[in-house]
C-alpha cells in the first residue's frame, strides 16, 4: 500500500478517482486513509469481541476526525420530506474544532464555524466521534435540544 501511495503524483493524489464499494468514486488519497480506518476501527472491533475493556488510540482517532464528516456525508439517510436543520459538533483532542453541520433534503454539509446559538451541540472526544460515525457506539454529550441532536444522530445508515 505504501508503494502505491508513494507513486502517486500531486494530480493523481487528489484527482484520480477510484471506486469504493460503499462510498462510490473517491480521490486516491482516501485509500491510505482507509488503511488507518481498517487498523483503528476494525482493531477496535476485534478488541470489542473479546469482551474486555478497551479504547481507541488517541493518535489514530485524532487523524481520523476530519474523515468522519465525509463519512457522514456519504451515509446520510435523509427523508425527502424533512425540514432542513443545523446542529453543532464540538470535537476535543489535537484537532479540536467546532463544526456547523447542515442537513437538508440535499444531504449533509459541514464547515468549521461558530456553533453558539444553534439549537443543539453534540460534544465528542475524537475516539467517540470515530466510533459513533462508524456506528460502533452511541456517544456524545448533548447540549441543547435533545430532539434535534437525536434526529441528527439517527440520520445515518451504519457501515
Amino acid at each position: 500500500m505504501m508503494e502505491i501511495s508513494e507513486a502517486l503524483g500531486p494530480d493523481e493524489w487528489g484527482g484520480l478517482m477510484v471506486p469504493h464499494k460503499y462510498m462510490g468514486p473517491l480521490p486516491a488519497f482516501f485509500y491510505p486513509w482507509f488503511q488507518l480506518v481498517d487498523y483503528s476501527v476494525h482493531g477496535w472491533d476485534i478488541r470489542q469481541g473479546t469482551g474486555r475493556a478497551h479504547g481507541m488510540g488517541g493518535d489514530a482517532a485524532d487523524l481520523l476526525t476530519p474523515l468522519m464528516f465525509i463519512l457522514w456525508q456519504a451515509t446520510a439517510d435523509v427523508p425527502s420530506d424533512m425540514d432542513a436543520y443545523a446542529v453543532g459538533i464540538r470535537v476535543s483532542g489535537r484537532n479540536a474544532k467546532d463544526y456547523l453541520v447542515n442537513i437538508s433534503v440535499d444531504g449533509l454539509s459541514y464547515a468549521q464555524d461558530d456553533v453558539s446559538g444553534l439549537p443543539a451541540v453534540i460534544e465528542f472526544d475524537p475516539g467517540s466521534l470515530v466510533l459513533t460515525a462508524y456506528g460502533r457506539v452511541n456517544a456524545g454529550t448533548i447540549r441543547g435540544d435533545r430532539a434535534v441532536a437525536d434526529q441528527f444522530l439517527n440520520s445515518f445508515f451504519r457501515i
